[in-house]
């Protein structure tokens, strides 16, 4: 497992850093050859903190191409401008939506005709769920950003117990820090079972 740091601009000294495994190797591998998207465009989608503005910055800083971000949210007529822009000048384009394109319930729901069927012929790029080695890696670094330390028997005891996401691990990990800090300790196996149980529900004190 490995982290990249992300060259951003920011009022930090630590460049941001994202983890690469299972659930996003493929979305990094996709994002460094952007003159083979189809149109010059791609969509980025993936679970709630899984890092889709923090690539979406940092593709667009680096002058790969442009980005639009949360383009759910975005006046239809203005992403089709984007988007014949994109055709005309050659410059990739990656539009980062928080909700997959489709018509059911919940979904990212195109109503421009002519956006629907651009969108449809652009590269589909995913952010997937972490596996076990990824989830490791998340808290590792979480609890890094936080001066915090877990060692191995502690991410090994969380990752079969914890939530399976991106958004869940980093709830975890602050609710470790903030209970370590109440009771003005280190992180113990009372403290991870009480952050489990705040942050997922599915824990209990005879785990």
């Amino acid at each position: 497992m490995r982290q990249i740091a992300l060259p951003l601009s920011t009022a930090s000294d630590s460049p941001p850093r994202i983890v690469v495994g299972n659930a996003n190797a493929g979305v990094l591998d996709a994002l460094m050859e952007p003159d083979k998207w189809p149109f010059h465009t791609a969509i980025l989608t993936g679970p709630p903190r899984s890092g889709k503005s923090l690539l979406a910055r940092w593709f667009a800083e680096s002058g790969q191409g442009d980005a639009v971000d949360n383009a759910e949210t975005l006046d239809e007529d203005e992403l089709f401008h984007r988007w014949n822009r994109a055709q005309e000048s050659g410059r990739p384009l990656l539009i980062v939506a928080n909700r997959a394109r489709g018509t059911g319930e919940g979904s990212w729901q195109v109503r421009l005709p002519d956006l629907a069927s651009r969108l449809g012929a652009a590269l589909d790029l995913e952010i997937g769920e972490p596996d076990d080695a990824m989830l490791i890696a998340l808290m590792e670094l979480h609890a890094e950003m936080r001066g915090l330390v877990l060692d191995h028997s502690a991410t090994q005891y969380l990752v079969g117990r914890c939530e399976r996401s991106h958004v869940g691990v980093e709830k975890l990990v602050a609710a470790i820090d903030r209970l370590s800090l109440e009771r003005k300790q280190a992180p113990t196996m009372a403290i991870w079972r009480d952050a489990l149980i705040e942050t997922k529900g599915g824990a209990t004190k005879e785990d």
